[in-house]
């Protein structure tokens, strides 16, 4: 709980009015009950409707000003829950952006989802359970048991007896119900995951005719929730009666022995109704105070699993705020750099080294699985490697704060993602300020300035969420759209041409050649047409660099590199490079 407090300090002003006004409403939840019994001990009894009228007006002044003061407590109570759930969204948000891919594995997105959303509703109705129940059902126990002290002693202790039976069944049945909230937040987690998977994977799905499989497995998971909720409803289904049961004995207990007490002489008649409200505000308040005790382990639980997020340290943190200096300016090397995986058994990428000067196009081949996006998710540094060094101009990439290393980098994944917005908004994406000229620029350099042209909307046309109303190719243009207007130094193409034609393609990399005069650009491919221009080629097997050079040097003395190029060229094209190379 004490990890809450920062995020609960800047609504303390509303908690504290909340509180103030619950307990002016408790009071005079408490002052009737005693007004009551007057009206009966003194103005039924003697007949004087004065003192009837007078105490009936000031019984209805009581219970207003209460309703009252319960309104504006519930309002500033919701504000203040709803205003901690806000900044610990926030705070969720922002730190998973610091997280590297390596720590969202860690958590999984699924769950990611599931921490921000349902564990911090839980956490923000508990807060208002608290405030509203948890927080002045012992006050309300203690004067209510002082007030029946004061109009009967053996009544008042009868009230001991049942409130500590009760509390001993309660404590008891939330025995039980404990493990049962903590594992239903876990299938919960596992229930998003599925979802999520068979909302996003849809199209595979279809493809191969799995929708019996995909809907099996989404039945087994709600079906595993539905288990552990009625295991869980079955808890406070057996609770609740019981507990209103335990009200109704005791309030049947307060008539019978009052009775006796009055027709003795020994008691009045209008303290036998003050003791059954007593009573009555003593055990609700008592049931409702065990309906909130329930929800604090679940709230815990929530708070745990936020906490997991908020203290998780990334794998990847800024040494400095510093900005680094040098004189050099789109210059990448790789020094010696090796790289595993979490919990892999071999290293991806095992020494590698490479020097890519500005002006100049690296590209990077090989079979599946070689490492080539794994080298362009490290050059942005979305990865922690455990050897060798990565130079940005001469610096280590690990000396610069990652917002500064990213802002000299124009990274296009190897899967397209588009944003909602408008094409326009997802190319400025890239640059904020991005003029709408240079927009259009980068947009020509990519080639979809004429599609985007040919749209009813043009440059204002809608993109939905992910961009799934766009083709693969024009998503794919629009991405490298938004890296080309931001102008890094270090361009990073992760396999960025695969859903383009032979004829965009080619006219995309004649026209990025007048782009890249002062930055680098790396191209991972897997098409040997793509980089078979590059002034160097890179050829990865198993996670070594097994050759470096131009297509004509690697067509020669490159193994791997001739078997790529024996499946994808034709017997016409190698044997005019053979040709060629031979004259």
């Amino acid at each position: 709980m004490r990890d809450l407090l920062p995020y609960i300090k800047p609504h303390k002003r509303l908690l504290a009015g909340a509180i103030i006004f619950l307990f002016f409403n408790n009071f005079t939840a408490m002052f009737i009950p005693t007004l009551t019994a007057r009206l009966i001990n003194v103005g039924v009894a003697n007949q004087d409707m004065t003192y009837i009228y007078q105490t009936c007006g000031l019984m209805l002044t009581v219970a207003v000003l209460g309703g009252l003061s319960s309104i504006v407590s519930a309002i500033l109570a919701s504000k203040a829950s709803a205003g901690v759930a806000r900044d610990l969204r926030e705070a969720v948000f922002t730190k998973a952006q610091t997280y590297s891919l390596t720590d969202f594995k860690t958590v999984g997105t699924a769950s990611m989802i599931t921490r921000c959303t349902n564990d911090i509703n839980i956490i923000q109705r508990s807060g208002m359970m608290f405030l509203r129940i948890l927080l002045p059902a012992p006050i309300m126990t203690i004067v209510g048991l002082t007030l029946a002290f004061r109009t009967n002693v053996q009544m008042a202790c009868f009230f001991i007896a049942v409130i500590v039976f009760f509390g001993i069944m309660a404590y008891l049945i939330g025995k039980k119900a404990i493990p049962l909230f903590q594992m239903i937040q876990r299938k919960m987690d596992r229930l998003t995951y599925v979802l999520r998977e068979g909302i996003t994977g849809v199209r595979v799905i279809r493809a191969f005719n799995r929708e019996a499989f995909e809907r099996n497995r989404f039945v087994e998971a709600c079906d595993d929730y539905r288990d552990v909720a009625i295991k869980t409803g079955r808890v406070f289904a057996i609770l609740l009666p019981f507990l209103f049961l335990i009200l109704d004995l005791s309030v049947a207990s307060v008539i019978w022995f009052g009775g006796i007490q009055v027709t003795n002489g020994s008691m009045e008649i209008g303290s036998i109704f003050a003791l059954i409200e007593y009573l009555t505000i003593i055990l609700f308040c008592c049931v409702m105070a065990v309906m909130g005790f329930m929800e604090i382990p679940r709230a815990l639980s929530s708070i745990g699993r936020i906490n997991e997020i908020l203290n998780l340290t990334p794998e990847i943190n800024d040494d400095t705020d510093a900005l680094p200096q040098s004189e050099l300016r789109g210059t990448l090397e790789f020094k010696n750099v090796s790289f595993m995986y979490a919990n892999a058994e071999e290293p991806v990428l095992s020494h590698i080294s490479f020097t890519s000067k500005p002006g100049q196009t690296t590209a990077i081949i090989g079979g599946t699985g070689s490492g080539k996006s794994t080298i362009a998710n490290l050059i942005p540094y979305f990865y922690q490697f455990q050897e060798g060094e990565i130079l940005l101009n001469g610096i280590d990439i690990r000396k610069y704060p990652q917002k500064a290393l990213r802002e000299r980098i124009g990274f296009i994944p190897q899967k397209a993602f588009l944003f909602r917005g408008t094409i326009e908004s997802n190319i400025r994406f890239g640059k904020e300020d991005a003029t709408m000229e240079e927009i259009i620029a980068s947009a020509k350099v990519a080639q979809a300035h004429d599609f985007i042209e040919g749209l009813e909307d043009g440059y204002e046309s809608y993109v939905a969420q992910a961009g799934s109303n766009l083709s693969g190719g024009q998503k794919q243009r629009v991405a490298i759209a938004r890296a080309l207007v931001k102008k890094p130094e270090v361009y990073v193409f992760d396999d960025s041409f695969s859903a383009l034609d032979f004829k965009t393609d080619s006219m995309l990399r004649k026209a990025l050649k007048s782009q890249i005069k002062e930055s680098s650009l790396i191209i991972v491919a897997q098409r040997i047409s793509t980089i078979m221009d590059a002034d160097q080629i890179l050829v990865l097997d198993d996670g070594k660099l097994v050759g470096v050079g131009r297509h004509e040097e690697l067509m020669e003395s490159c193994k791997v590199y001739q078997q790529i190029a024996a499946t994808q060229l034709s017997e016409k094209e190698l044997k005019r490079k053979e040709d060629h190379n031979h004259e």
